[in-house]
């Protein structure tokens, strides 16, 4: 039994010491968005898998249901709107889908100048 327990209370400790997320990117969209879709179809598959993704992970609202827990800067206007988030606020945000090609610089320049991310490649489709 006792193993065990040396076992749970290390794993305890781990656990107490890995950081929280501290930056996420929140997607705002709506139903019929034609910019989500392409968005979904061209960056969505592999957001998770980039250092991007790892640094800020993806959370997707709805335009029309913001959550209460999200402070944004201004109001919300067009979809997409990725919105660089810490600690529940607004840091930065790109407004509209520029396509793959301008999408992945313009959002490692927002996550290097609004948190603590390192773009530290200079491949296309993300980190």
């Amino acid at each position: 039994m006792r193993p065990f327990r040396q076992l749970a209370a290390a794993a305890a400790m781990a656990l107490a010491t890995l950081p929280a997320w501290a930056a996420e990117l929140v997607m705002v969209e709506q139903p019929g968005c034609e910019w989500c879709a392409r968005w979904n179809a061209e960056i969505a598959p592999i957001y998770p898998k980039t250092a991007e993704g790892e640094h800020a992970p993806l959370r997707r609202v709805d335009l029309r249901a913001l959550p209460d827990d999200l402070k944004v800067a201004r109001r919300v206007m067009f979809t997409p709107t990725f919105l660089v988030v810490e600690d529940g606020e607004e840091r930065a945000r790109l407004e509209g889908y520029p396509g793959e090609d301008f999408f992945w610089p313009l959002l490692a320049d927002l996550l290097s100048a609004h948190t603590g991310f390192v773009d530290n490649t200079n491949s296309k489709g993300g980190s």
